[in-house]
């Protein structure tokens, strides 16, 4: 089970199988992917899941004030390719 606090910093991040969960300030960011199969392994895999969600909701649920919805990061900088 990840033992992951969900918006406590900018730099733990975990994983349940081959999805990966990093942690920052202002959002957690899951990616990969996750096989829920229909055996005791798989239920252990979607309680881990689970697990993690719910304490997300906590902290989001706790929260005094959320915002309706963060602004967009800004899009990077585009450069001029040097071998045009």
């Amino acid at each position: 089970m990840t033992d992951l606090t969900p918006f406590a910093d900018e730099s733990s991040s975990s994983s349940i199988g081959k999805l990966t969960i990093e942690n920052a300030g202002d959002r957690v960011s899951l990616y990969g992917s996750l096989d829920i199969t229909r055996d005791q392994h798989g239920l252990d895999v979607a309680r881990q899941l689970k697990a993690l969600l719910d304490k997300t909701v906590g902290v989001l649920e706790a929260s005094r004030s959320l915002p309706k919805q963060l602004p967009r990061s800004a899009e990077p900088a585009r450069t001029a390719n040097p071998f045009e």
